[in-house]
């Protein structure tokens, strides 16, 4: 339980090991309420059910939040990747539209850099363990010298292809889940997503 700093409520105590996880999870809420920019500490706070200056024992300021926000994201992001890696680079790349799709806020968080996000260490390992993701999927399928390149185009196609559908630029013509299932898979077809990676010829 979580302590409630409203006047004429008692106050009551909360555990410290989940009051860092319960402020990310009450920030990602907010976040995808109202957009980076209606984050507050004040606000997750609130919606934590603690005081208004418990989040400081966590974190020092607006931005530290948002980094663990967008850290958390990236974890996700890791976990669905990893999980669609047996499937092949294809699936991969479906798995990668199909979070930005479902987390559009976070998404955008994650890779925006906004207010300094993505200038931790822990993040920046985030960026490469998301790129490495790619690079597995390609493993099998290409050179040892042009599976990282490979891995950089592919990264580059489905995160270019993700914010254009999430900023409405293109998107199948019918609406539902299955409609952009087909959509997606219809576009990295197109592209020849699925043949051999060393089709990008030697790296110079």
């Amino acid at each position: 339980m979580f302590c409630v700093s409203t006047s004429g409520r008692a106050k009551r105590p909360y555990h410290h090991g989940d009051l860092h996880q319960a402020l990310v999870q009450a920030a990602g809420a907010v976040l995808d309420e109202r957009g980076p920019r209606g984050l507050t500490l004040r606000e997750a706070a609130r919606r934590a059910g603690v005081s208004h200056a418990a989040p400081y024992r966590h974190f020092a300021d607006r931005s530290a939040l948002l980094a663990a926000v967008a850290l958390e994201g990236f974890g996700r992001l890791g976990g669905e990747l990893r999980a669609a890696a047996p499937g092949g680079g294809r699936a991969v790349a479906q798995a990668y539209v199909r979070f930005a799709l479902a987390e559009p806020q976070r998404f955008r968080l994650m890779f925006s850099g906004a207010s300094g996000v993505n200038d931790g260490a822990p993040l920046r390992k985030a960026m490469r363990d998301t790129a490495d993701a790619f690079a597995d999927a390609f493993t099998a399928l290409a050179e040892p010298r042009e599976t990282q390149r490979a891995a950089w185009a592919a990264w580059a196609l489905v995160h270019g292809l993700s914010q254009l559908m999430l900023d409405g630029h293109i998107g199948p013509p019918a609406s539902g889940e299955i409609a952009k299932e087909r959509f997606v898979d219809d576009v990295l077809a197109a592209v020849r997503f699925t043949l051999r990676a060393r089709a990008a010829g030697p790296i110079p």
